[in-house]
């Protein structure tokens, strides 16, 4: 969720009269030295810099105080020439990833790999006696999560997952007015995540120095199967399942955290899935539209839509639903709606005996919810919207992460947190290609 928006931008969106605007704001992120790093630093290697690295990660580590980026490694020449170039030349191309962890110097990773490479990269990095930063979505199928869980706990190193958003102060405050009951009884929470651009479905350009002789095919399929050498599924992986679970482990992965977030949840007791090709068949494996029912046994029911093929109608947000009111996100914005519901029987009221309609109207309770004195002076709850400021919710995640390396402390996203926002996707897919609903064993984490 974007959070640059200035005050002044944020009062001039609200509507005047209508909405009490709310302004929140991050408490800065108290830095220690690390206890590991001799020279008072952290030492920090990235392996895979593409887009989301180069386009946020890479920034934000480089903006934490006692940060520095001195390694990276990437199966695409261009991407390690252009990261070393954004660290002013001090990162080291190491080459290949094993490397990268063979340097003990080396005190913590970021891994930003496809996500078919993540089990393998986040294992490998906490045996080497790396803390380890990773991108969501944490896993490639749900199995892999106990393998990279039970390796962060006997490594004793710290394992973060990326989805900045639940550092963001607005998640915050969500949450917080969720537990106040100040919606009363959530029982439904629409999510929705639309494009309709080729970028947006990952059909992305591809480098035209891009070659067998600049890309390393091998190092990019590596546990994946083997495939002819194909420009389309290195730089556009999202769009096959060799390497991706598509929308569900992209889009809805944020999603998810921020549900489990918000309301405490851990997992669905149950998921049902449809998903379709409907334009993109002769680029994607994956579906281009995808939508979700999942039931929680904490008492509310999640409806997840996506879609590849229109963003103008349902614009992409949140709606979690209280018997009391409403959260609505949309954008940089967060708004609280007061229910005002009022009951309204006349027009059955209308067919009953005349007599029997006067009676009903007289009775004082029946007149103050159904007829209320529109004369009488009313109190009408009013919305509320929040915005924020300071640092975007990239950097206070990434820089939460160091904060964990330095203090030894729980990470704000680990395994455990991680591993279930992923499963739920990999339900999703699992429920949609199989054409069945799933339950989740709540006893051997697992699914039935």
């Amino acid at each position: 969720m974007p959070s640059k928006l200035s005050r002044r931008q944020f009062l001039a969106r609200s509507a005047a009269g209508t909405v009490a605007a709310t302004v929140v704001s991050r408490s800065p992120v108290a830095f220690a030295a690390p206890p590991d790093s001799p020279n008072g630093r952290v030492q920090l290697g990235i392996v895979g810099v593409g887009a989301r690295v180069q386009s946020g990660l890479l920034e934000a580590a480089l903006a934490v105080p006692g940060v520095e980026v001195v390694g990276v490694c990437d199966a695409y020449k261009g991407r390690v020439q252009r990261a070393i170039a954004r660290t002013n030349g001090r990162a080291k191309d190491y080459g290949d990833w094993k490397s990268l962890l063979a340097d003990k110097s080396i005190d913590a990773v970021i891994v930003a790999t496809p996500d078919h490479w993540h089990r393998l990269h986040v294992v490998e990095a906490l045996r080497s006696g790396k803390h380890v930063y990773v991108e969501k979505p944490m896993t490639y199928a749900i199995e892999d999560g106990a393998e990279m869980i039970a390796a962060a706990k006997s490594s004793g190193r710290v394992l973060q997952v990326g989805s900045q958003g639940i550092s963001s102060k607005t998640q915050e405050t969500a949450r917080d007015l969720i537990r106040s009951g100040k919606l009363g009884k959530v029982t439904m929470i629409r999510a929705t995540y639309n494009r309709n651009t080729r970028s947006g479905a990952w059909l992305y350009p591809i480098p035209p120095d891009a070659s067998e002789q600049t890309v390393d095919w091998a190092a990019f399929l590596g546990p994946a199967p083997q495939r002819p050498f194909s420009l389309e599924r290195f730089f556009r992986w999202r769009c096959y399942w060799d390497y991706s679970g598509g929308i569900a482990t992209d889009l809805f992965v944020h999603q998810m955290t921020t549900i489990h977030f918000m309301m405490d949840a851990k997992m669905p007791a149950r998921v049902m899935a449809l998903g379709e090709n409907y334009r993109y068949r002769e680029t994607h494996e994956v579906p281009d539209t995808v939508n979700a029912v999942l039931e929680y046994p904490e008492g509310f029911t999640v409806n997840l839509s996506s879609t590849f093929n229109n963003q103008a109608s349902a614009e992409s947000g949140f709606e979690v639903l209280g018997t009391e009111a409403a959260l609505v996100f949309r954008g940089d914005q967060m708004v609280l709606k007061p229910e005002s519901a009022v009951e309204g029987n006349d027009w059955v009221v209308s067919s009953w005996p005349e007599a029997l309609e006067k009676a009903y109207y007289a009775d004082p309770k029946v007149k103050a919810a159904e007829r209320p004195d529109t004369w009488a002076p009313q109190v009408r709850k009013q919305s509320e919207a929040f915005g924020e400021v300071g640092r975007d919710s990239t950097f206070v995640h990434m820089s939460r992460f160091f904060d964990s390396v330095r203090q030894g402390k729980p990470s704000t996203e680990d395994g455990l947190t991680g591993h279930q926002a992923a499963a739920v996707a990999h339900m999703i897919n699992l429920s949609l290609r199989q054409r069945r609903p799933l339950e989740w064993n709540f006893a051997t984490g697992a699914l039935v």
